[in-house]
């Protein structure tokens, strides 16, 4: 996230198809703006062409936001769903059940029935109790087995939490067996921020294990997931190329491509990471002595500026404490009464003045999805913006309009149930 400093007057330069129905001047929350829908489609096609074996299964819990999820169900992905919530978000699009999976390993049985009684099969286990949940309140479900993996390279490390070791997976496919519930497909996932591409590949062939012991015991295991872990910005070090140059051999090594064993992953800030931008507004500005910050660097300046913006970690940079991600904007505070809320501790920007913005860059994923309402700040608007020759890419969607006035938003969507207003502009 590379935010740049801008007045109101360049702001309506950098964003015309928003403010020009927008007033920037009475905005009281950040702004989450997409400048091109359409870049979540082209990761697709990116995806399609990287990856031609591997359906990738959207993780709802990165963003969830209507827009985002209804692109990519008009796409065609699936979606890994964790919650009763998510997977009525999808059913209210007419998701087809077959296309989600409820990949959470520890589900309330409330949830499980929900599941059932809207067709949703697949779901996820690691352990004796769920399986014998899932048993009871699901019994024909068809389960995917998640497997614990080394991944101590990942930024966020998930095996800690989730997943069987390869000598508990026997026992629970035995256990499966016993009770008559089907196992079809075995998961992983390397963690968030993956940086070694060969722990993608030592988890396929941990994988080929489990499929082997299956087999075994009679289990007709057709699918894999390979999970998470994709990078989803340019500002990540190893690149989406590097990774999955390492991961496509490893399918076909392990499953050969006429085995008929489906590939799939879960990537989540993949898709939407770089298709959010995030204007943030700075409300206040102090001068901070040398001796004030406590800061014993003689090399450092005697005083610097701190700011204060209206966005925090409590809201859309809530990235990062989840996601540990970097941004890089002196030492930026969110608007709460709370010490955590720092966005930036040490950068080199000029001198501000309030009433100006800054912009982040790659805001999308774990943002507005995890942000709260505490100390009575709101969650942020988005506007959805697709730039008029890219919405023409799209007939199926435009046949019908008068295409000489263009939506200027997909939808103007706040953080609440039922909020869908649009606007046009003539082009």
């Amino acid at each position: 996230m590379r935010p740049f400093v801008t007045d109101f007057c360049h702001l309506k330069k950098i964003l015309p198809f928003v403010t020009a129905w927008m007033d920037l001047e009475d905005i009281t929350m950040s702004e989450i703006v997409t400048e091109d829908k359409y870049c979540m489609i082209k990761k697709h096609l990116r995806w399609l062409k990287a990856l031609p074996r591997v359906t990738p299964f959207n993780a709802v819990k990165c963003n969830d936001s209507r827009t985002i999820v209804k692109t990519l169900a008009d796409v065609g992905t699936g979606f890994d769903c964790a919650s009763k919530t998510e997977i009525q978000l999808m059913l209210s699009l007419r998701v087809p059940p077959e296309r989600i999976i409820c990949a959470n390993p520890c589900k309330q049985v409330s949830q499980v029935r929900y599941a059932a009684n809207n067709g949703v099969q697949m779901m996820t286990f690691d352990s004796e109790v769920e399986l014998m949940k899932v048993a009871r309140a699901h019994p024909k479900a068809e389960l995917v087995l998640r497997i614990a993996t080394n991944d101590s390279k990942a930024v966020r490390r998930l095996s800690v939490k989730f997943g069987a070791t390869l000598k508990t997976s026997r026992l629970l496919l035995e256990w499966a067996k016993e009770l008559n519930i089907d196992v079809i497909r075995v998961s992983s996932h390397v963690g968030s921020g993956c940086t070694d591409p060969e722990t993608f590949v030592q988890a396929i062939s941990d994988a080929r294990c489990v499929f082997d012991m299956g087999a075994e015991i009679c289990f007709s295991v057709y699918q894999l997931d390979i999970g998470g872990g994709f990078p989803g910005s340019e500002e990540i070090r190893l690149k989406f190329e590097e990774v999955t140059s390492v991961i496509n051999p490893a399918p076909d090594k392990y499953f050969a491509s006429d085995s008929g064993v489906r590939v799939i992953a879960e990537p989540g800030g993949y898709y939407v990471a770089s298709a959010f931008r995030l204007a943030v507004n700075i409300i206040a500005k102090k001068l901070i002595l040398k001796e004030q910050t406590g800061a014993d660097d003689d090399e450092s300046s005697e005083q610097t500026f701190v700011y204060y913006v209206n966005d925090g970690v409590y809201g859309s940079f809530h990235c990062i404490l989840y996601d540990h991600a970097h941004v890089k904007p002196l030492l930026i505070w969110g608007p709460t009464c709370d010490s955590l809320d720092c966005i930036v501790e040490r950068c080199n920007l000029p001198q501000m003045q309030v009433g100006d913005w800054m912009l982040f860059e790659n805001m999308g994923a774990y943002t507005v999805a995890a942000a709260c309402t505490f100390n009575g700040f709101q969650r942020p608007a988005i506007y959805y913006v697709m730039l008029g020759p890219t919405w023409l890419d799209f007939p199926h969607e435009v046949q019908e309009q008068d295409i000489s006035t263009l939506p200027v938003s997909c939808a103007w969507e706040k953080r609440h149930p039922a909020a869908c207003a649009s606007a046009s502009i003539n082009v």
